[in-house]
């Protein structure tokens, strides 16, 4: 079955508000094992709209909308819908009875507008919507299905899971199942290489990502049932892990401050911070850590080269290696820690490009000093990714 998202409303063509229905049907449809092969958005204008939907019917089997369905003048997807189908549309008297119940319940009084909700065409059901006075539709004619939802969140989401989800999945034949092993310390293009047979295979799939926390590499299985799907999987993440060996530090969800955090908490061992770059990245990350408070003793941010002196963390003229050492020595001192880590940084702008040279130290039962260097973007993926780096060479460091 292939499958197309459109989603509708000037608003989304304005920039005034972010389309987060697209990424989540996207989701929901691969797992469904639906392939998705087009993604729209327009206007509230009916011509154009009508034109998408044809267009969209004459190359996919399954059409999702989500937006107009209210009842102003702007909401015209069902009236699009009843072009394209060339049908008319009438209120529904169990609609109608259902709507003038939703408003007398609530004490507001129901315009006649509102009545447009109440409407349906021949070939089309409404999706019950409990959280509002949209419900949706699901026309079907000739071998084409569209199913309209409404645009907001709170009420499209449990539509689709309550009702679409489970009617497509009786008929979808099909799921797609994917496992993400989470990696650090190899570049993308040796990685590509090293991996390229895998990456041609047609089923499973291997792709990778590059995130914040090191390059992700997802593996999909399309299967008949779900048990399948993993058997595939699991062969395929067997040769991947071949390839990759240590540099592979996670999967799925797990995060590597938790993976670190576990890891410590198992050895009896505690970790303190001192930072004075990148507005304390390495901290933040520590603290939304879940269960932190048995391993985490807390941080010390420097802002400036004063406080740098204050605390003492300039010796000979001060190298940034130097400090960094200082600064982890400092706050497992003061904090009283097993471990702590240190990073230092300096931000240069070369030929209009921010990048940035920062030195990180861990001080503990075993020491570290790592030194990276020309890491360019800005300084938010910057001091996101050198803390990552700390806690990747924590982890080795445990290991």
């Amino acid at each position: 079955m292939k499958a197309e998202l459109i989603s509708t409303g000037t608003e989304l063509l304005l920039g005034e508000i972010v389309d987060s229905n697209t990424s989540f049907l996207a989701q929901q449809l691969a797992a469904l094992g639906i392939d998705l092969y087009y993604i729209s958005s327009v206007g509230d204008n009916y011509e154009r709209m009508l034109g998408i939907l044809r267009c969209a019917r004459d190359r996919s089997d399954l059409i999702i909308t989500t937006g107009g369905l209210g009842p102003t003048q702007g909401d015209i997807t069902r009236e699009v819908i009843a072009g394209l189908f060339e049908e008319k549309m009438d209120v529904d008297p169990g609609l109608k009875v259902n709507l003038e119940k939703f408003f007398k319940e609530r004490g507001i009084e129901m315009t006649v507008n509102n009545l447009k909700q109440a409407c349906l065409i021949p070939c089309a059901q409404a999706i019950p919507n409990p959280r509002g006075t949209a419900p949706g539709w699901w026309a079907e004619k000739d071998g084409k299905i569209v199913i309209a939802m409404p645009g907001p969140p709170g009420e499209m989401q449990p539509m689709w899971h309550n009702h679409v989800r489970p009617a497509l999945q009786r008929r979808s034949g099909a799921v797609i199942f994917s496992r993400t092993l989470k990696t650090y310390g190899m570049p993308e293009g040796t990685m590509d290489e090293k991996l390229g047979a895998l990456m041609m295979s047609a089923n499973p799939t291997l792709a990778l990502y590059a995130k914040i926390d090191g390059i992700h590499l997802r593996i999909t299985a399309k299967a008949e049932v779900e048990e399948e799907a993993r058997s595939m999987i699991a062969c395929h993440e067997a040769e991947v892990r071949k390839i990759m060996g240590d540099h592979i530090w996670g999967v799925d969800n797990e995060t590597m401050e938790a993976i670190v955090g576990q890891m410590l908490t198992a050895r009896g061992l505690t970790l303190a911070v001192a930072e004075s770059f990148g507005a304390g990245a390495l901290m933040q990350i520590l603290a939304r850590t879940p269960d932190n408070s048995r391993f985490f003793r807390g941080g010390i941010f420097t802002a400036s080269d004063e406080a740098k002196l204050s605390l003492g963390m300039v010796w000979g003229g001060g190298g940034t290696a130097e400090i960094a050492k200082s600064m982890a020595s400092l706050s497992r001192e003061k904090l009283g820690a097993s471990i702590g880590i240190g990073i230092e940084g300096q931000m240069q702008t070369v030929d209009d490009e921010k990048t940035a040279s920062v030195y990180i130290a861990i001080a503990g039962p075993k020491a570290k000093d790592i030194i990276v260097r020309n890491y360019s973007g800005r300084l938010a993926q910057i001091a996101g990714r050198m803390a990552y780096q700390a806690l990747y060479e924590l982890k080795n460091l445990l290991t």
